[in-house]
């Protein structure tokens, strides 16, 4: 296979995973706001930063603060194209690859990516808003959901659903840090102490609930959530298929299937021991998001071995 096929594979699949989990993550702040009293203040702007593009959203609103608004901060993550990582570009970026190689996969695929870039541009305006907003999200998530399906479905396994393999995997385990750093960064601000825990773990349900892992958060750990199983559960949980360990298993189980790139394996085998290793009791009790972003920096280090060793020769 070429490297620019593979190349182009391995990142279509990271840009559909990522506008699934963009919803998703737009998703906990959403959820969270329904839930909440009106006497607790929210602040969205931990989100922007959240998925590493705080610089970009304060050169491009440099009176915005702080305190922004939702419908800045949904917009500006949902559809706003000078936003490298947001919802829009992300489909954007897919359909764009898609062009190039639609002959290495199903036309249905095509289709499908095409119709969430039809959707986005013409409703998504109107989904900034708290009243449209949750089912705008669903559907997002559910199209991406459909493209998964039919590259799980339909495509042969052959070099190019390995690099497809391998890009899903490794942007579900960055994705999900971002989603559990977004849930440890005090999205919520309590008035009373007292009621600070309560709303901690409020917090904690919306992320679970984010990455559809609420039910089986519940059938396994059998608990109430807590700051310290959900991290455990979302880090290290060797069956649940977003958990960072499950991601990192299943990229790692793609590895033999490729030509041998030991720089590859050695950083992979840095990131899965730093999962390994997480203590979810201290993590609870220090700052979580420290370890989610010496996660997300060892991906991007992982990234950079993949692309060196696959996609530059």
């Amino acid at each position: 296979m070429l490297s620019r096929v593979a190349d182009n594979l391995y990142w279509f699949s990271r840009y559909v995973r990522r506008a699934e989990n963009t919803a998703r993550l737009v998703g906990v702040g959403s959820q969270l706001q329904l839930d909440l009293p009106r006497s607790v203040d929210f602040a969205w702007r931990p989100l922007i930063d959240t998925v590493g593009v705080g610089d970009v959203f304060a050169e491009l609103f440099p009176e915005a603060g702080r305190n922004v608004g939702d419908a800045e901060v949904m917009r500006f993550l949902l559809l706003d194209r000078r936003n490298p990582s947001s919802l829009g570009s992300s489909i954007d970026a897919a359909r764009e690859i898609l062009r190039g190689i639609r002959d290495s996969l199903p036309q249905d695929v095509w289709e499908a990516v095409n119709d969430l870039h039809i959707y986005i541009d013409g409703d998504g305006e109107r989904s900034i808003g708290r009243r449209y907003r949750i089912d705008f999200l669903n559907r997002i998530t559910d199209g991406c959901l459909k493209v998964s399906a039919l590259l799980s479905s339909n495509v042969s396994r052959d070099i190019g659903f390995q690099f497809l393999r391998l890009g899903t995997a490794l942007e579900q385990a960055d994705m999900t840090t971002r989603i559990v750093d977004a849930g440890a960064s005090g999205l919520v601000t309590p008035r009373n102490e007292e009621d600070r825990e309560t709303f901690r773990n409020m917090q904690w349900m919306a992320v679970l609930r984010s990455l559809a892992a609420y039910q089986m958060f519940r059938r396994q750990m059998r608990q109430r959530v807590t700051g310290e199983l959900a991290l455990r559960f979302l880090l290290q949980n060797a069956e649940f298929p977003r958990s960072v360990q499950f991601c990192l298993t299943r990229a790692q189980r793609v590895l033999p299937s490729m030509p041998t790139r030991p720089e590859v394996e050695r950083r992979m085998n840095r990131v899965m021991g730093l999962v390994r290793n997480a203590d979810p009791v201290a993590l609870v009790q220090g700052n979580p998001t420290t370890l989610m972003d010496e996660i997300q920096m060892h991906l991007g280090g992982l990234h950079e071995a993949i692309a060196e060793g696959y996609f530059n020769g």
